[in-house]
């Protein structure tokens, strides 16, 4: 705490007035020849203009001293007493006490999502992973961005530019499961997916890209999957002309949430060791709990649709469910699942 930046001010100004104490005493013990405590009050009460009289009256050589220890002194501890008190006082250590708490708040993240650039982009990504009850930190140069939404629930901030690594690291990026790059410029978030996946290789990065050149230079940077918010939007308004009812559904699923409809992903490890190396339909998972298991995901990366009740959960493979809030519930304490 006393080795930050703000404290090394405060020293620098507590330094100055007992240099100024140290000369003001010193010199009236040797030019007035007296002793050290009426010395140093004399040098306190002159410097600090209290306008007390003189402790013994003053030599020629005394006055001279005293004259220019006054005009030495006086700005000087003025300015250093006012930034003291304006440290103290004026906002600056409470500015202080809101960031050491911030940075507690940091080392306890773990397995949170790294949201760079707060725009409309980045609102809607902490809005959503707000409702899906996972951790979030957003890096955000804008203070007045912060501003407005500092001290929401699950809302966590650190101002400062993403493209540095040291911003990354105050994050805790050794400790996130996921990054979101939602800088307006495709360079900076070439940058930071450059930067983060150095960092940490095993991460996981998703970005947002305007156009559609830089991609490919995206993914090759190490983003395991671009986004273009633009052309997401079009196709999705084309969609609801051609195919407005399912659309309407879709949305249902993605907008309500846990309002509404989940669709959850569940890993081979996740499961309970009872239900490993079953097939889909050993699961009973309809039954037992009413949701529906509507997806898997092979080892090889393969998906499938509406799965085969015969194939087999084996390892490095998902399944992906249907249902709704109390459905989910119901399979994750089924199967002992956290999220």
């Amino acid at each position: 705490m006393f080795k930050s930046r703000l404290f090394k001010s405060i020293y620098f100004f507590v330094g100055l007035l007992l240099a100024i104490l140290v000369a003001g005493t010193a010199g009236f013990m040797l030019v007035e020849g007296w002793g050290f405590i009426d010395s140093m009050f004399m040098t306190i009460i002159t410097v600090s203009t209290v306008g007390f009289r003189e402790v013994h009256p003053l030599s020629n050589g005394g006055m001279i001293f005293t004259a220019a220890l006054i005009i030495l002194s006086f700005g000087t501890f003025a300015f250093a007493i006012k930034s003291i008190t304006n440290f103290l006082a004026g906002g600056e250590y409470r500015l202080y006490i809101n960031e050491k708490k911030m940075m507690k708040e940091f080392d306890k993240l773990n397995k949170h999502v790294i949201i760079c650039g707060f725009g409309r982009v980045g609102m809607q990504v902490a809005e959503d992973l707000k409702a899906h009850g996972t951790r979030f930190v957003v890096i955000e140069n804008n203070e007045e961005v912060i501003k407005e939404f500092e001290g929401f629930p699950g809302y966590l901030f650190l101002k400062g530019d993403s493209t540095l690594d040291e911003n990354l690291l105050k994050a805790r990026i050794e400790n996130a499961k996921a990054l979101i790059c939602c800088l307006p410029k495709d360079a900076d978030n070439l940058y930071v997916v450059l930067s983060a996946r150095e960092i940490k290789n095993s991460l996981f990065i998703v970005s947002r890209a305007s156009n559609q050149s830089t991609v490919n230079k995206l993914k090759i940077a190490g983003a395991q999957n671009v986004i273009m918010p633009d052309a997401i939007g079009g196709s999705h308004m084309a969609s609801l002309i051609s195919n407005p009812d399912v659309m309407e559904f879709l949305d249902i699923i993605r907008v309500q949430g846990y309002n509404g409809a989940n669709i959850e992903s569940i890993s081979f490890n996740e499961l309970p060791d009872q239900f490993k190396n079953k097939t889909i339909g050993q699961l009973e998972a309809k039954r037992l709990t009413g949701v529906t298991i509507i997806g898997f995901k092979t080892p090889n990366g393969e998906y499938l649709i509406n799965p085969d009740y015969e194939i087999e959960v084996v390892p490095q493979s998902k399944l992906f469910v249907l249902g709704n809030p109390s459905q989910i519930e119901k399979l994750n304490h089924l199967f002992g699942i956290s999220h």
